[in-house]
């Protein structure tokens, strides 16, 4: 399917999907927003993994277009809201592991977005936050929520109530990011950790990512009980015993993903 602000690529089991408005730094506004739930909806059965990540070299995604928001009513930014909401859900459920690829800003909604990724990786130019209250607003696409769960409820608030835009090296400080590269290791080194996820159980990464996501909401014998129903149900798998049967015999598990 043809995009006009967005990009899918293929590489094998590795899908890159890449927000490609350079002229407007990859803001997202509504069509972008469509185009993103389109594509996460129609990744085929054989990609495993998903990288994420800014078209040209200054932005990731520079922040939710605010043309487009600059004149909408409350009940259009409820709407604006809710399709947001919706798309960066799609991607945080995904049953794969995605990995944020943050080559330049990721401020307001392109922070959130990296947010709704399992893993962020941030070259050494990126710029992360939440400046929305800078312009009478709050961050309205999942930040307020996803960015107290990383980094703790007192530094969320401290980022959202300042706007405070933080430098790549400060954001692995925090936790906000993983790890920090030159820019032109930020996409080889995303590829390298996918390289490592690929030679495991996908099953089991899908489990391990339901059972982490799921759990850290709920409390501690709450979320042992889910953990103890994804490693039972992981024994009716071909996967399980391939992969432990691969390990008796000091060899490569082959896993189907069954």
């Amino acid at each position: 399917m043809a995009y006009e602000n967005i990009r899918l690529d293929l590489e094998d089991a590795l899908a890159i999907l890449t927000i490609d408005r350079p002229k407007a730094l990859n803001a997202l506004n509504s069509k972008t927003l469509q185009e993103l739930e389109s594509a996460l909806h129609a990744l085929p059965a054989t990609v495993r993994a998903l990288i994420v990540t800014g078209g040209g070299d200054k932005a990731f995604v520079a922040g939710a277009d605010i043309a487009e928001m600059a004149s909408i009513s409350a009940a259009q930014a409820r709407e604006f809201a809710a399709l947001g909401h919706r798309v960066f859900q799609t991607l945080e459920q995904l049953a794969i592991p995605t990995i944020a690829a943050v080559n330049g800003f990721a401020l307001g909604g392109g922070c959130e977005l990296a947010l709704a990724c399992d893993l962020i990786y941030a070259s050494e130019k990126a710029k992360l936050g939440l400046p929305e209250v800078s312009l009478g607003v709050i961050p309205g696409f999942g930040g307020t929520q996803r960015l107290t769960r990383v980094v703790g409820k007192m530094r969320a608030k401290e980022l959202v109530f300042t706007g405070e835009r933080l430098d790549a090296a400060k954001a692995k400080e925090i936790g906000l990011v993983l790890d920090v590269l030159p820019a032109d290791q930020l996409l080889p080194h995303c590829k390298a950790v996918v390289g490592k996820l690929l030679k495991n159980g996908p099953l089991a990464i899908s489990q391990a990512k339901r059972v982490i996501e799921y759990g850290a909401d709920q409390d501690l014998r709450a979320a042992n009980e889910l953990e103890r129903q994804g490693f039972a149900v992981l024994f009716g798998s071909e996967d399980q015993k391939e992969g432990m049967k691969a390990f008796l015999e000091k060899r490569p598990a082959a896993f189907t993903g069954r």
